[in-house]
């Protein structure tokens, strides 16, 4: 393999400096993933937690890997990195090292262009907090017991109960990967009709899906982005999962959660004093993917001949 030079834009991080990053990544992800593991290895099932590692499929040995992202140098780096198909390897005055590779932001560049325009797009617009988490209530409207999504887990108004509350307010999703689990009875009722081409157009901060799926913007942009803001990206999709199934019509309390009863005028405010609040944590998360982004189109202009 060809050793390529360092420039002066780049961080150089000794073994020591990396390594200790690198333990302490490890050490919170181990904490973080612990539950998790616990209950894969015995097959046991949990309807909010799991959709981190199902519906995002980013698998918990990738998420413990440490990466430093793109424009930082490795001195020292072992064969995880050294032989990494992202990373390739450089001299730094006489000491070997490694960093992620000006191929592998080629590589992906059309994606890191689409995640900066729809996080732009997304920043843009004016929060909307008028959904009251209504999406998934639209998963299970006129649905039978063995077409429920979680069916191991009680809907907590029943079937009849559940398509009532649908039917007693406006569907208001602005979000298609949410949308596109509407039963074929609940999509017509939502405010407008929602395609994957109209994403960019559609997609607004208020959004709890919009914020949890910083996460998978992250880890479709690793190892170009670094794991610290992936690990944030990741706490913040599993405190917003919590919100979003609180306010579902499923009774969670044999998990320990109690219910946000947005059927009612006292549940639609708590949910969105919550969401507004995680609205804001997005915020600040989905500025420093976009700022992540920037820096990786203007290094990608800074190499090109």
């Amino acid at each position: 393999m060809t050793e390529a030079p360092t420039t002066h834009r780049e961080v150089i991080l000794t073994e020591n400096q990396w390594t200790v990053r690198r333990d302490r990544h490890r050490y919170e992800v181990d904490e973080l993933l612990a539950a998790h593991l616990r209950r894969r290895a015995s097959h046991e099932k949990h309807p909010v937690h799991d959709f981190l590692f199902t519906y995002y499929n980013h698998r918990p040995a990738q998420l413990r890997r440490w990466h430093p992202g793109f424009g930082t140098v490795l001195l020292g780096a072992g064969r995880e990195y050294r032989d990494h198909p992202a990373y390739e390897r450089v001299v730094v005055d006489g000491a070997p090292g490694v960093r992620v590779s000006s191929d592998t932001l080629e590589h992906r560049s059309a994606t890191v262009g689409f995640v900066a325009e729809l996080l732009t797009r997304t920043g843009s617009r004016t929060a909307q907090f008028g959904c009251f988490g209504l999406h998934e209530w639209a998963m299970v409207y006129r649905t039978s017991s063995d077409d429920v999504r979680h069916s191991a887990v009680p809907l907590r108004l029943g079937h009849t109960g559940t398509d009532a509350v649908v039917e007693s307010m406006q569907l208001r999703c602005s979000h298609y990967d949410a949308y596109r689990f509407f039963t074929p009875e609940a999509a017509p009722r939502n405010i407008e009709l929602l395609t994957r081409d109209d994403q960019l157009d559609r997609e607004q901060p208020g959004c709890l899906h919009a914020g949890m799926d910083l996460y998978k913007w992250c880890y479709k942009l690793s190892p170009l982005v670094d794991s610290d803001l992936l690990v944030r990206c990741f706490r913040h999709a599993a405190t917003t999962r919590e919100l979003d199934m609180r306010a579902s019509p499923y009774d969670l309390s044999d998990y320990g959660y109690s219910p946000i009863t947005i059927e009612t005028a006292a549940g639609r405010a708590q949910y969105v004093r919550e969401q507004s609040a995680l609205t804001s944590r997005a915020a600040d998360l989905r500025q420093d993917l976009l700022e992540r982004c920037t820096a990786l189109r203007a290094r990608r202009t800074d190499a090109r001949p």
